[in-house]
C-alpha cells in the first residue's frame, strides 16, 4: 500500500468515514512488521484490534440490565439523601419530645406530699427507715474491719524495719570510727600519719 493511500484511509478512518472493508484493510497492513515511519501509534491501535477481534457481542436485554441497574443506583441515592435529611429532623424531634416529657415528669413530682395523716406513724417510719440505713453502713463497715487490721500490722512491720535499719546505721557508724581510728597512728610529737 502506497503512503498516500495509507494515509488517506487514516485520515478517513480518524474523520469516521471508513468502510467496515477499509478498516479491515487498514487492520491487515498494520499486522506487518515493516510500517513507515510516523504510524506507530496506528499500529498499536490496530494491533489492539487485531488481537480482540473475537470480542463476542452483548447478551439480548445487556442494555436493559445496566438501564436497570442505574435506575435503582438513582432510587438508592435518593432514599439516602432522604435519610440523609429527615434522620437529623426525627432525632432532633425525638430529644426535644424526651426533655419535654422528662421536664414535665419531674415538676409534677417535685411538689411534696403528706403520705401519713398521722406524724406519730410518720416519725416512727422515719426511725424504721433510719435504723435500716444504719445496719447496712454498719454491715458494710465490718465488711472493711479486716483491711484497717491489715493497715495496722503494715504500720507495725514497716516501724520494725525501721528500727532495724537505725541499728545498723548506728553500728556502721561506730565500725567508720574504728576504720579511721586504725587508719590514723599518733606519734609523740603530735604529728599523725595516715597509712
Amino acid at each position: 500500500m502506497k503512503e498516500e493511500d495509507l494515509k488517506r484511509l487514516i485520515d478517513r478512518y480518524y474523520s469516521g468515514e471508513s468502510t467496515e472493508e477499509e478498516e479491515i484493510a487498514l487492520r491487515d497492513y498494520f499486522r506487518k512488521e515493516n510500517i513507515p515511519e510516523g504510524y506507530e501509534a496506528e499500529k498499536v491501535i490496530f494491533g489492539f484490534y487485531s488481537e480482540y477481534e473475537d470480542i463476542p457481542e452483548p447478551s439480548i436485554g445487556f442494555e436493559a440490565r445496566i438501564l436497570a441497574g442505574i435506575d435503582a443506583s438513582d432510587r438508592q441515592s435518593a432514599s439516602l439523601k432522604l435519610k440523609k435529611y429527615l434522620l437529623p429532623l426525627i432525632s432532633t424531634a425525638a430529644g426535644l419530645l424526651l426533655l419535654a416529657g422528662s421536664y414535665f415528669f419531674f415538676v409534677s413530682r417535685a411538689e411534696p406530699r403528706d403520705t401519713f395523716k398521722d406524724p406519730a406513724m410518720a416519725y416512727a417510719e422515719t426511725l424504721k427507715i433510719l435504723r435500716e440505713v444504719s445496719l447496712q453502713l454498719n454491715r458494710g463497715a465490718q465488711v472493711l474491719e479486716p483491711i484497717g487490721k491489715m493497715n495496722e500490722v503494715t504500720k507495725k512491720s514497716f516501724e520494725t524495719i525501721n528500727k532495724s535499719t537505725r541499728m545498723v546505721q548506728k553500728n556502721l557508724k561506730s565500725l567508720d570510727y574504728l576504720k579511721n581510728s586504725y587508719n590514723v597512728k599518733q606519734y609523740p610529737s603530735g604529728k599523725s600519719i595516715n597509712k
